[in-house]
């Protein structure tokens, strides 16, 4: 029996989809990490599930991982990708996804493009999380980052310059602060305009990632709250640029991008490392 699964990236930060809507495949953590492995598996930044939807006005329920087997609420990226797998598939141009942090309706533009309407961010303590009270604008930590939850935690560091600091040094430092006990994703963002930003995001369970959709909406929503960008802004990352807007009706966070297939393959069902 052979597993099925589509290769597909969002501004290179890539992912392996598998559906699991009409057979489960059984897929351990640990297996899930070995598939995810560039050298010895199919290679991904993060591994994607999609299983039946259980809530009404849902198309499908997607789970994400990260690339150490650990599971996420949400990505950006993924999800976009996800529209684009229902369109091929399904011929969908609009859909909904259910996912830990909520449902997420995604819709296709007229030039391909993929808005996913993020939700709003959680901004209290208690539900990013932090392991202590904080002001989630100024955390109590050097470098005076902000937090937001785009479905999963982020911490954005705002730079005077993009070589302040070192995402491969600092994040994984950051990522297992005592201060985020589900662990973080660190954002590393240079403010350019009132409409841009430069953004480099260490993943929790990745690594550096060459974008980061939910990163790239808690750069701009912590950005925002500081009086350093419009609520509408172009987001550059290492792999390509984001459009975010931070709908001020309400407080929804939506996210517009590509979504690209990179091949098509199968592997075996038994005999998967792990």
């Amino acid at each position: 029996m052979m597993i099925p699964f589509y290769k597909m990236h969002g501004l290179g930060n890539d992912f392996v989809i598998v559906d699991e809507r009409a057979r489960r495949h059984g897929l351990s953590p640990a297996r899930i990490a070995a598939l995810a492995d560039r050298h010895r598996g199919i290679g991904c930044d993060q591994f994607v599930v999609l299983r039946p939807a259980c809530r009404a006005g849902a198309d499908v329920f997607v789970r994400f991982f990260n690339a150490d087997g650990s599971e996420a609420g949400a990505c950006g990226n993924a999800s976009r990708c996800v529209a684009e797998w229902l369109r091929r598939e399904e011929g969908l141009r609009e859909c909904v996804l259910q996912t830990r942090a909520g449902l997420l309706p995604a819709w296709i533009g007229q030039d391909g493009a993929v808005t996913v309407d993020m939700g709003p961010p959680a901004l209290e303590w208690r539900d990013v999380p932090l392991s202590q009270a904080a002001d989630t604008l100024h955390l109590p930590l050097a470098g005076d980052p902000a937090a937001a939850s785009m479905g999963n935690p982020h911490a954005t560091f705002f730079l005077a310059d993009m070589l302040d600091m070192d995402p491969s040094v600092a994040g994984p430092l950051l990522e297992h602060d005592p201060l985020f006990p589900e662990r973080a994703n660190i954002g590393f963002a240079q403010v350019r305009a009132r409409d841009a930003m430069r953004l480099r995001v260490w993943e929790r369970g990745s690594g550096l990632t060459l974008a980061c959709g939910s990163g790239a909406c808690a750069a701009v929503v912590n950005a925002v709250r500081r009086g350093l960008v419009d609520r509408a802004c172009a987001v550059e990352m290492d792999g390509g640029t984001l459009s975010i807007a931070w709908r001020e009706s309400d407080g929804h966070v939506l996210m517009t991008g590509p979504a690209t297939v990179s091949f098509t393959g199968a592997v075996p069902a038994e005999g998967v490392p792990s």
